[in-house]
C-alpha cells in the first residue's frame, strides 16, 4: 500500500464499509499523516489511540470551537457556506463549553437515567415484539432506528402522537451525504425551523406545567443565576435528537451484524446475559465506533510525533482507528464480548468533550440486547448489511434479518 492510495474524503469508499486497511497502514507507518484536500491546505490524520486521547484532553491547543472551524467537516468547500449562527455543545471550547455543559448535564443525572430505564425497557420490548411478529425485518429500520427516537422523545417529554415528527426531522438533518437520505438544503433548513417552533411551544408548556422530564430539568437548571436561553435550549434539542438518534442506531446495528458474523459470541450472551451484558455492550461500542472522527483546530504551533503542527491547522482524530489499535487491544479485529480491559474511545478520548449521553447510550444498548436475547436465541441473516455513504458516521442503512425463526426462551 502507498500513501497515495489513501483518500479519506472519498465517501464512495466508505459506502463499502470502514477502510480499516488504510488505518492499519497509517498506525504502523504514518500515525500523524498530512492528508491533502481539493480546495484547501489539507489536514492531519491521527490514527493512534494514545494521540486521540492526548488531543482530546488538550482543548487549549486543539480547539473544537465553531469560530475556529468546528468539529466537521475536514475539507474546505468549493464555495463558501453561510454560518449557521448557532453553536452546539460539541462545537464550543471552555469556558463557554463548561458553562453550557454544566447546565444541560442536569438532564443526565443518575436519577434521570434510573427513572428512564423502565421506560426504555418497555419501549425496547414493544419494538422487538413488533419486529419478531413480522419474522423477516430490516433490523435498522424496524428496531435500531426506532428505539433511540422513542427514548429521546420520552426523555424530552414529547407526546406519543408527535414522536413521528422527531423521526422525520432527524432523518432530514443527518442524511446529506447519502443519496438514499438526501433531501436538499431547503428541506434540511425547513426541518430546523420546524424543530425550533416545536421546541419553543414545548418550553412554554413546561414553564406552565412542569413535569418529571429533561425539558423541565433544563428549563429549571440554574448555576450562579445563569440559565439556558430559548435559543440554547433549541440548539441542544436539535443536537440531542440528531446525535442521540444516529449514534445509538448505528451502534445497535453494528452490534447485531457482529453477532451475525460471530454466532458463538451471541450464543455466549444468550446463555449468560447477566454476566456478559456489560462487557458485550462495551465491545459493541468499540466495534461500531459510530462516530468515526471529529475535527480539532490547532491554536498554537506544536509538535506531535516529530511532526510540526502550525496554528490554524486542521486535525482529525479517528476513533474508528484508535479502537483497532494493536498497541491497546489484543487481536483488535476479533469481536470478543468478554474483552477485558476495553479502553475504547467510542465516546471520545476523554477530556471536556467526553460524550454527555454516554450513560444513556450504554443503557439503551444494554437493555436492547438483553431483551433481544430473551426473545431470540438464534439470529439468522437474510442478506448483507448496506453501509451508509459517509466518512463521519459509521452507519448501516439496512440489515435484513429473521427474528422469528426460532421459539423465544422463557424469561
Amino acid at each position: 500500500m502507498r500513501l497515495d492510495d489513501i483518500n479519506l474524503l472519498d465517501r464512495d469508499v466508505f459506502a463499502n464499509g470502514v477502510p480499516h486497511e488504510w488505518f492499519t497502514y497509517l498506525r504502523a507507518h504514518h500515525p500523524v499523516f498530512r492528508h491533502p484536500e481539493p480546495h484547501g491546505p489539507g489536514f492531519w490524520v491521527l490514527s493512534k489511540h494514545a494521540d486521540v486521547r492526548a488531543v482530546s484532553r488538550d482543548p487549549v491547543t486543539y480547539s473544537s470551537d465553531q469560530d475556529r472551524g468546528g468539529v466537521t467537516p475536514l475539507e474546505e468547500p468549493e464555495t463558501p457556506i453561510a454560518d449557521a449562527g448557532v453553536k452546539v455543545l460539541i462545537a464550543m471550547d471552555p469556558p463557554e463549553h463548561t458553562r453550557y455543559r454544566k447546565l444541560v448535564s442536569h438532564g443526565f443525572t443518575p436519577r434521570m437515567m434510573k427513572m428512564l430505564e423502565p421506560h426504555v425497557r418497555e419501549l425496547a420490548a414493544r419494538i422487538l415484539d413488533r419486529a419478531i411478529a413480522k419474522g423477516s425485518c430490516d433490523f435498522v429500520v424496524d428496531v435500531a432506528a426506532q428505539l433511540p427516537v422513542e427514548v429521546i422523545a420520552e426523555l424530552i417529554g414529547v407526546p406519543r402522537e408527535d414522536r413521528h415528527k422527531i423521526f422525520d426531522w432527524t432523518n432530514r438533518l443527518i442524511g446529506e451525504e447519502d443519496p438514499e437520505y438526501f433531501v436538499g438544503a431547503d428541506q434540511m433548513r425547513q426541518a430546523q425551523v420546524e424543530m425550533f417552533m416545536y421546541v419553543r411551544e414545548l418550553c412554554e408548556q413546561r414553564r406552565s406545567e412542569p413535569r418529571d422530564d429533561i425539558m423541565t430539568e433544563l428549563l429549571q437548571a440554574e448555576m450562579d443565576g445563569d440559565k439556558l436561553t430559548d435559543l440554547e435550549l433549541n440548539a441542544f434539542f436539535m443536537f440531542l435528537s440528531a446525535a442521540g438518534n444516529e449514534t445509538t442506531r448505528n451502534a445497535a446495528s453494528h452490534g447485531l451484524q457482529a453477532f451475525l458474523e460471530n454466532p458463538g459470541e451471541y450464543d455466549k450472551l444468550v446463555q449468560d446475559p447477566e454476566r456478559l451484558i456489560g462487557s458485550a455492550t462495551e465491545e459493541i461500542l468499540r466495534w461500531a465506533s459510530p462516530v468515526m472522527y471529529l475535527r480539532r483546530n490547532v491554536t498554537a504551533d506544536t509538535e506531535l510525533r516529530g511532526q510540526a503542527l502550525r496554528a490554524g491547522d486542521k486535525v482529525s482524530v479517528w476513533y474508528a482507528s484508535a479502537n483497532r489499535d494493536e498497541d491497546i487491544f489484543d487481536d483488535p479485529f476479533r469481536f470478543d464480548i468478554e474483552r477485558q480491559p476495553n479502553e475504547h474511545v467510542a465516546f471520545g478520548g476523554g477530556g471536556p468533550h467526553f460524550c454527555l449521553g454516554a450513560s444513556l447510550a450504554r443503557m439503551e444498548l444494554r437493555v436492547l440486547f438483553e431483551e433481544l436475547t430473551r426473545r431470540v436465541p438464534v439470529l439468522r441473516t437474510l442478506g448483507p448489511p448496506v453501509p451508509l455513504r459517509s466518512n463521519i458516521v459509521a452507519g448501516i442503512k439496512h440489515l435484513p434479518v429473521d427474528l422469528g425463526a426460532s421459539p423465544a426462551r422463557s424469561s
